[in-house]
């Protein structure tokens, strides 16, 4: 067997055992969170060949700086670090994010069927950002794929599609339980109000959505751009998905998480749904899932993993040299959130993801439970702007590799939608902090 292949194989078996590690330490039976850790940093090492270079870049500059930090705070400040526990940051997220993927073993693409009817126009648009945004809050970056490659079946895709794609995707960030923007601000901060975030959240994306459909009519002829639409079956999925979590969170499993229970319910949805084809079935696509697309996620787990270590580092470092009681800010605020929510967003079309901003910040805040809400709130609606418009975002180097579309071009045509919700972004954050959650 191919060298590359077989190491490739072995990153993805232990990706899924460090998931399994992941659900062990859901019970009361061990705490396997730096197991956990080393099995996800293993998988990465062994994949670090093949992550494209600009990720690989950012990631190499994380770990590089993170390390240079605790080294500082111990030889500098004398700072007792658990170096046995420095990799632990964010393998809640990344074992979420690996649960998450096996909702691609429920179903197939054929439930996404569009109608027998051509959509164009301003019609097809928001039929498009609708079908992203609602699949795209269950199956996050692989619906990107999906519904573009249906609606460039006739023709090449154009701009307006571009954009409808990107902004669909980018605005599930606002309020999806199960994107990996949720997960990471509900691991940063574990006493956020998910009701609170929701409740402005989805009105804000579907906001987007209606601007999107408004400003793509106005500036482009949509008369021959093709649209594409779910068949009202294929949005069964995400809403059965969502009332599954929100039961276990309330009733049956109420001291989880939502990152914890997404992370073993999807898993075990799939398992169950593939049952039905038996039992060597159901192994053989376990086991292809494992070794195709596990490894292929290695861009996200780096990013993700580099982003843990950052926090971590930043804030030995930060706690060392200033003192533990030291924070960014006294007080989290409407103007500091404010300050924030542009701070990161800027970040973003700098080239920086949104989750280095957001990591940043965490670790030179010290949030009561009062400010948690706002901080989440803060942190995904800058994720939202942020990775639409950032010209290295996930998503936008996603069209760039499979359509071609140029990053730099994706960020010159969102400018305004970046502005607008930003506006709204900002507007939202001030209301919900005159609340005061």
């Amino acid at each position: 067997m191919d060298r590359t292949l077989s190491r490739q194989r072995l990153a993805g078996a232990l990706a899924l055992l460090g998931l399994i590690a992941q659900l062990v330490g859901f019970t009361p039976w061990a705490d396997t969170t730096q197991g956990v850790s080393y099995l996800f940093w293993a998988a990465v090492a062994l994949l670090w060949k093949d992550i494209p270079k600009r990720s690989r870049t950012q990631a190499a500059v994380l770990i590089i700086l993170s390390c240079a930090m605790l080294l500082l705070a111990r030889l500098g400040y004398g700072a007792d670090i658990q170096w046995t526990r420095v990799l632990d940051g964010n393998v809640f997220v990344v074992a979420m994010l690996i649960g998450v993927s096996f909702i691609s073993l429920v179903g197939s693409q054929e439930n996404t069927r569009a109608s027998g009817k051509r959509l164009t126009g301003s019609g097809g648009i928001l039929r498009t950002w609708l079908g992203v945004h609602f699949l795209g809050t269950i199956l996050n970056l692989s619906t990107i794929f999906m519904v573009g490659d249906r609606i460039a079946r006739r023709r090449p895709l154009s701009m307006p599609q571009y954009l409808a794609l990107n902004r669909g995707l980018s605005s599930a960030a606002l309020w999806s339980p199960f994107f990996a923007s949720m997960g990471l601000v509900i691991a940063l901060a574990p006493e956020v109000r998910y009701g609170h975030i929701a409740l402005l959240g989805f009105p804000l994306a579907l906001l987007s959505g209606l601007f999107t459909t408004v400003e793509l009519n106005r500036r482009f002829d949509l008369a021959e751009v093709d649209g594409f639409s779910l068949s009202p079956r294929s949005l069964l999925m995400p809403l059965c998905m969502a009332a599954g979590v929100m039961l276990f969170h309330f009733w049956l499993t109420p001291t989880l998480s939502i990152v914890s229970i997404i992370t073993f319910l999807i898993p075990a949805v799939a398992v169950c749904a593939n049952l039905r084809h038996g039992g060597v079935q159901t192994v053989k696509r376990l086991r292809l899932h494992t070794f195709s697309r596990l490894p292929a996620m290695r861009g996200e787990l780096s990013l993700f993993l580099a982003a843990g270590l950052l926090t971590t580092g930043l804030s030995t470092l930060v706690n060392a040299a200033a003192g533990e009681n030291w924070t960014l800010f006294a007080h989290f605020g409407t103007f500091q959130a404010m300050a924030s929510f542009i701070a990161i967003t800027l970040s973003a079309l700098a080239g920086l993801h949104p989750i280095i901003g957001i990591s940043i910040l965490a670790s030179v805040l010290e949030l009561g439970a009062g400010e948690q809400t706002l901080f989440a709130f803060v942190a995904l609606s800058a994720w939202s702007v942020g990775t639409s418009v950032g010209p290295l975002s996930g998503i936008n180097l996603s069209l760039q590799g499979r359509y071609g579309v140029g990053s730099y071009a994706m960020m010159r045509n969102n400018f305004v939608y970046a502005g607008v919700m930003s506006l709204l972004s900002l507007g939202a954050i001030a209301g919900l902090g005159r609340v005061g959650v």
